[in-house]
């Protein structure tokens, strides 16, 4: 009969494991990385015995009623069993003991150590030892031959040594290792094996092969192999009976050969794929106790007994001229059926290591290929006689050669398929653990207590304001758990009596009735569920969503392309991952959707690959508490999706840097973008961590896996991408109709800024210029500005030139992207009452210094002149107050006659009229008395350390900053009050002040038009800008008394009364000229023109 794989138990946490029976083959003893020794009583034991031994232990042995276990604090223990009492310390080493074993009467255990040194200690003395030395590199594993004459032992030098116990000498070596430096680093952990009884052969795991040496010779007389291995065999153990060699791999293959006919008669598969590292016989055959890497256990029933073998090797000779493979079609059929187990957990070893190994290939028919499983190193004729001595031999196996050469077929060379993924509950621990968590979220903790004592539920919110701590009875013996702000929702499995169930816990429901159930169909049971604002999804075994609100009215329903792997619901996205085909090499093939289910439903993501690490599997699945998605796999890799980069996934973290050891995991229970958070546990030596006591949560850092971030560069370009990515969810969260925290954004946006404007330094003074203009397109219009300074004062006028001309087009992209915004309301300006637009025009002349942040925000949102000539100033001429009166002068000597230009500035100013009166006042007030206003925009320039404040209009998602009107004061009343009087006196008592410039231009206009007769008007103006800026500052001075001077009330009334002669000729030797009144009168003309 076949052999049955039971369903692997948890028995310890994730790490090393051993196991062995006891003599009489009634309980099976397991040790683990979690220091405990438990004692099952059978697989099913719900309630094992556990002993605490040590913090970590790494071998078990048991015989005559004593338990030895080797610990990791350098000590050899013995307990009593069962009771488990301290018997005391067998012997020390200077470092952890790595294996130990009894001999077949149990009176001397062996002990191999890291310290490369192996003990022998008699039990009833542990004074009576003997110390072997010779190793160069940690022990792996010591083995006694059944006579008590030879030790075998193997190391990480890559021999495997026998050693005389009576002399303690070397008998015989072989270099037939991989060497390594430790256990832990170490191919295989070799487990050596006598064959019991005559102890005549020794088994060496040896890659992907078991060589077997004979005791009398010490030469290699076999090699026992098989097509299904693909990764290297980790531990060998015989049967009782000496007839059988079971083994098991890195890849979790497990494999039984009859030693007499060299064929392997039995092949399983691990159920997950994980690394078997301890193996035990039952004491009377027919079963073998198998532990993994993950702490769990496994049992193989009924494994074929020594008649069975008989009837083998009768049929063999029967048949042993057909052809060699046909001898067991039909076993390896079954093999690699059941090989291939329905069980959807991942792999979580890679298949195939070594590609360009020949024992990875498989047939083009999809069954291994046997090819004799075995190499003898004998002629036929040495073969033969072993055969015919075989049965003077009490107690042992014959070699048999091969019955003749294998078949040759044609073989598989390419990839290999991975076993699909099993869907789970993205916050919640595995369902077999009696103990667990159901779900931890943002919102609170559901965990499930199944023992014989209780079958409940325990619903725990973090905030309690939300709902108190709830129990419930698990009667229906739900397994699947969600919570949110609204209800619970569970489900169960259905059962050959029972359909499959959905229960909903409505608690934030207003009437008496909170909870409903449905029923699914028969057959279709439920795989994953998720609750979100309002609603509730089911994904079922007949790959099918459905949604429910949270009230239990059944709504739409819609069919995957491939089966569930997990949900998760956040406001009105819904997330679903399901298999898209089949991985191969270890990979898995998964597909993500993601819907909105608000009043307009569509889909965002249709079904595109998620990225995973390679060789990895999906571990958490959710949205971050902003409504971000986000995905974690088995290798500790944090994904986010990006939706600004056409919704592609970045990683963000690897929990795995953050371990202190490679059994070291963090389990995710949520996920924070503001402020940049991962909250996890940490599982020391495990996976998942212990519902009691509570465990504790940590936080983890966000950095992205930029190249160099060890350098001040790598530093800042990984900081401000990272905020750029959290920063995106703002936009998501506005357009979606949430509140949005703008002080967050503001902040954010001016760290980002921050950061640009210091690799822009960084990159000056590396004299990377092209990466300085590189920088400043992803500048705002202010931080532009502000580099454009830099590199002026920085010497580097090529740069600040380039930058200009790159404020231009940024500025004039801003302006066409306005226009569009803005044609709603040029249509609304376009009807308005002529008296609104007098008085817009009347209300823009008036001589007001608008404050900095507010004129540069206004001027920027005016047509494409007014954007020219506002950026000519800042960028030229560093202007950043910037006279009213001034800038319609120039729209007026260019001639720009266009009333709805002008009309869209005026009005700008005229809603917020006050504001900048009583913001201008408050300015004033704090200036000393007497003080002349300084209107030119040059001499008025000081090296501030203040940041400017970034433009409106920096970002479509950003929203631009407000200007928020200042309480009034006494002063600031009357001068509204005397505005409002300017406002209504006539044209001709209000002059206006002249620049330093102004001055200058009028004297050197004619100069500049005769070396450029092409200049308009507005080129006049700037390259006048430009040559005045080249001025000294004693010059420019000069300029600015001159227009103070000429601005004099008193010099204007003596002009009144006569004194104009004699003024002139006072300044006679003079080459300052008084401006002419024409430009002014025509100022003054445009500006109170009635119709």
């Amino acid at each position: 009969m076949p052999c049955e794989r039971k369903p692997m138990r948890y028995g310890h946490s994730e790490g090393h494991t051993d196991v062995c029976f006891d003599d009489e083959g009634k309980c099976i003893v397991t040790c683990g990385s979690d220091g405990d020794v438990r004692i099952w009583e059978s697989l099913d034991d719900d309630d094992p015995k556990s002993i605490n031994v040590g913090e970590k232990v790494y071998s078990v042995a048991l015989k005559n009623g004593k338990l030895v276990t080797a610990v990791s604090n350098n000590t050899v223990q013995i307990h009593t069993f069962p009771e488990g009492d301290p018997d005391g310390i067998l012997t020390r080493f200077t470092t952890n003991a790595n294996h130990v074993t009894f001999n077949s009467s149990g009176s001397r255990v062996a002990a191999g150590s890291s310290d490369f040194i192996v003990k022998i200690v008699e039990v009833v003395d542990s004074s009576q030892q003997k110390t072997l030395r010779g190793h160069d590199a940690p022990v792996l594993s010591v083995a006694l031959d059944p006579s008590d004459e030879f030790l075998a032992s193997s190391s990480c030098d890559g021999s495997v040594t026998v050693w005389s116990i009576e002399s303690q000498t070397q008998v015989a070596q072989w270099k037939i290792l991989q060497k390594s430096s430790d256990v832990s680093n170490a191919k295989s952990l070799c487990r050596l094996a006598w064959q019991p009884r005559s102890g005549k052969l020794l088994a060496i795991p040896v890659d992907l092969t078991i060589q077997l040496y004979d005791r009398n010779t010490w030469t290699h007389v076999s090699t026992l192999s098989d097509d299904l291995i693909s990764q290297v065999v980790n531990v060998v153990v015989w049967s009782p009976c000496g007839k059988f060699l079971a083994a098991g791999t890195i890849g979790g293959n497990l494999l039984v050969w009859d030693v007499e006919t060299k064929l392997c008669i039995e092949r399983q598969k691990h159920e997950k794929g994980f690394t078997v590292c301890g193996m035990a016989w039952h004491p009377s055959g027919g079963r073998i106790a198998y532990t993994d890497t993950e702490g769990c256990l496994g049992l193989l029933e009924g494994v074929p007994s020594p008649s069975s073998s008989s009837t083998v090797q009768s049929t063999k000779v029967t048949k042993e001229t057909n052809d060699y493979d046909d001898l067991f079609d039909e076993d390896d059929d079954r093999m690699l059926d059941e090989g291939m187990s329905d069980s959807r957990s991942p792999v979580k070893k890679p298949i195939m290591e070594d590609d360009d190994d020949d024992d990875d290939l498989m047939p083009a028919t999809g069954r291994p290929r046997n090819r004799g499983s075995f190499l003898d190193d004998d002629d036929n004729s040495q073969g033969m006689r072993r055969l015919s001595n075989a049965s003077k031999e009490d107690g042992s196996s014959a070699i048999l050669p091969a019955v003749g050469p294998a078949v040759s077929r044609p073989v598989y060379e390419g990839p290999m398929p991975t076993q699909p993924q099993r869907a789970f509950q993205p916050g919640s621990t595995p369902v077999h653990l009696m103990h667990r968590f159901m779900m931890w979220n943002s919102v609170g903790i559901v965990r499930g207590y199944n023992d014989d004592q209780d079958n409940a539920i325990d619903v725990e919110f973090h905030d309690t304001a939300i709902h108190h701590a709830m129990h419930l009875t698990n009667t229906l013996g739900h397994t699947m758990a969600d919570l949110s702000q609204e209800a619970v929702l569970l489900a169960c499995e259905g059962t050959d009596e029972l359909a499959s169930k959905i229960q909903c816990l409505h608690f934030s429901c207003w009437d008496t009735h909170k909870d409903w159930i449905v029923d699914l169909p028969k057959g279709e049971d439920v795989r994953a569920l998720c609750l979100g604002q309002g609603w509730a999804a089911v994904a079922t075994s007949a790959l099918i969503v459905r949604l429910f609100s949270v009230g239990g009215v059944q709504k739409e329903i819609f069919s995957l392309p491939g089966a569930v792997v997990c949900m998760a619901g956040h406001g009105e996205q819904l997330l679903i991952v399901c298999h898209r085909g089949t991985g191969f090499d270890g990979d898995q093939a998964l597909g993500i959707q993601l819907l909105q289910l608000g009043h307009k439903r569509w889909q965002v993501i249709h079904g595109e690959p998620l990225p995973l690490s390679r060789k990895s599997y999906l571990a958490w699945m959710g949205f971050t508490a902003e409504g971000t998605p986000c995905c974690i796999d088995s290798e500790g890799v944090v994904r986010m999706l990006n939706r600004t980069l056409a919704n592609m996934w970045t990683p963000v973290c690897n929990t795995r840097d953050s371990c202190k050891s490679k059994s070291d995991h963090y389990w995710v229970v949520g996920v924070h973008e503001n402020p940049q958070q991962l909250r996890c546990i940490p599982c020391k030596g495990a996976r998942y961590p212990p519902t009691l006591p509570r465990p504790a949560v940590a936080v983890l850092p966000f950095n992205l896996p930029y190249c160099q971030t060890t350098t001040e560069k790598g530093q800042m370009e990984e900081q401000y991408w990272r905020s750029v990515l959290f920063q995106n969810h703002y936009g998501f969260l506005s357009s979606s109709g949430y509140e949005i925290d703008s002080e967050g954004q503001s902040r954010a946006e001016k760290e980002q800024q921050e950061l640009l404007m210091k690799m822009f330094a960084l990159s000056c003074k590396l004299e990377r210029e092209f990466r300085c203009v590189e920088l400043a397109e992803m500048m705002t219009h202010s931080v532009v500005t502000l580099a454009i300074r830099y590199a002026s004062r920085s010497r580097r006028m090529a740069l600040a030139q380039r930058l200009s001309e790159l404020a231009l087009e940024k500025a004039s992209q801003f302006q066409e992207e306005e226009q569009e915004e803005e044609e709603p309301e040029e249509q609304m300006d376009a009807e308005e009452s002529t008296e609104t637009r007098k008085l817009s025009k009347y209300a823009s002349f008036s001589s007001i210094l608008v404050p900095e942040k507010y004129s540069v925000l206004k001027y920027i949102k005016a047509k494409a002149l007014c954007i020219s000539v506002i950026y000519f100033l800042i960028f030229k001429m560093k202007a950043f107050f910037i006279d009213t009166l001034i800038f319609a002068h120039y729209l007026f000597s260019a001639q720009v006659s266009n009333s709805l230009l002008l009309n869209f500035v005026f009005q700008e100013y005229l809603i917020n009229i006050f504001k900048l009166q009583v913001s201008g006042a408050g300015k004033s007030s704090s200036s000393p008395a007497g003080q002349p206003r300084t209107t030119n925009v040059l001499d008025s320039m000081t090296m501030s350390s203040r940041k400017p404040a970034p433009l409106g209009g920096t970002s479509k998602q950003g929203k631009a900053p407000v200007l928020k009107p200042l309480a009034p004061k006494p002063k600031s009343k009357v001068q509204c009050v005397a505005q409002i009087q300017m406002f209504s006196s006539p044209a001709g008592s209000h002059t206006l002040p002249k620049t330093g410039f102004q001055l200058w231009l009028e004297e050197n206009r004619k100069s500049i038009l005769a070396d450029n007769p092409d200049f308009e008007e507005m080129d006049v103006i700037k390259e006048g800008m430009g040559c005045f800026r080249t001025l000294s500052a004693e010059e420019r001075l000069n300029w600015t008394e001159r227009a103070k001077g000429d601005s004099d009330p008193k010099k204007r009334k003596r002009e009144d009364e006569g004194q104009v002669d004699e003024q002139m000729e006072s300044d006679e030797g003079s080459t300052k000229k008084k401006k002419p009144l024409d430009t002014f009168a025509k100022l003054s003309a445009f500006a109170f023109n009635k119709e």
